[in-house]
């Protein structure tokens, strides 16, 4: 889901970081917006995660929504309008790559803990993460079939292909489906289900449990897994320029920015 820069205006819109002895809990606060990723708060999670990279005394990382209500609903996409052609899309999801690196090779395990919908940057975020653990009506998806008609890098691509399966993002990026939590708890991308109010305590438990194993062990085997996943990734540059320069993806900013449903050409 994306979210008009217009329903952004005169809120707050940060990423937070606390550290409570060994375990660092990071949160998305732009309540307003579904907790919707701007471009400052992109690169704050980035800033965050480097800092958190060279502290040897954090054992586990937890990143939840603020307000209850969602994780990362999307990302502001006002930007877009601004966009000339497609090397402005590619510029862009060079760009996304970049924020999230850093959070993918963190070197200790981390935890996403979803209330509500992780759609988007969400659900790039929530991958990016070791363990999920959500509410059983949480949703995840990436509808911009639907809604933008741009897409993602490969980097992006193969990670979700890495952690949902093959079949799962196809329905996420072909079909625009909105995949509900008790089917990938099934499927494996959750770890677990638990009420809303349940959250808090047993995304503690698990970062508690995280934190008494091995620290180096933990860091080599998650970093040799984002190793493969990012080796020899294609370079996909020509499909992400002519997605980007279509007028189908001008028509879909529009209209979105204008509250009404794109009609979709081939173009």
């Amino acid at each position: 889901m994306a979210v008009s820069n217009r329903d952004c205006e005169n809120t707050i819109a940060q990423v937070i970081c606390e550290l409570r002895d060994n375990i660092a809990f990071i949160t998305f606060d732009h309540v307003v917006a579904r907790n919707a990723m701007t471009a400052k708060m992109y690169q704050s999670l980035k800033s965050i995660c480097l800092d958190l990279a060279d502290n040897p005394h954090i054992r586990a990382a937890i990143l939840r929504g603020a307000g209850g209500k969602s994780f990362v609903s999307g990302s502001d996409i006002a930007q877009f309008a601004s966009f000339q052609s497609g090397d402005d899309g590619i510029a862009y999801e060079a760009g996304i790559d970049d924020y999230l690196t850093p959070l993918a090779m963190l070197p200790f395990p981390t935890i996403a803990v979803i209330d509500a919908m992780a759609v988007g940057g969400g659900l790039a975020i929530a991958s990016c993460c070791d363990f999920r653990i959500a509410t059983p009506e949480a949703r995840f998806g990436v509808p911009i079939a639907k809604t933008l008609g741009n897409c993602l890098s490969a980097g992006n691509v193969a990670w979700l292909v890495a952690h949902l399966g093959i079949n799962i993002v196809k329905r996420m990026l072909l079909l625009a489906e909105m995949i509900c939590a008790p089917e990938l708890l099934k499927q494996g991308y959750l770890l677990s289900i638990y009420a809303p109010e349940d959250l808090d305590k047993e995304s503690i438990a698990l970062a508690m449990r995280l934190s008494k194993l091995a620290p180096i062990t933990q860091k080599s085997s998650k970093l040799t897994i984002a190793r493969l996943i990012k080796n020899d990734l294609p370079d996909c540059s020509d499909l992400i320029d002519e997605c980007y320069g279509s007028a189908d993806f001008k028509n879909g900013v529009n209209s979105f920015l204008e509250g009404k449903p794109p009609i979709w050409t081939g173009k």
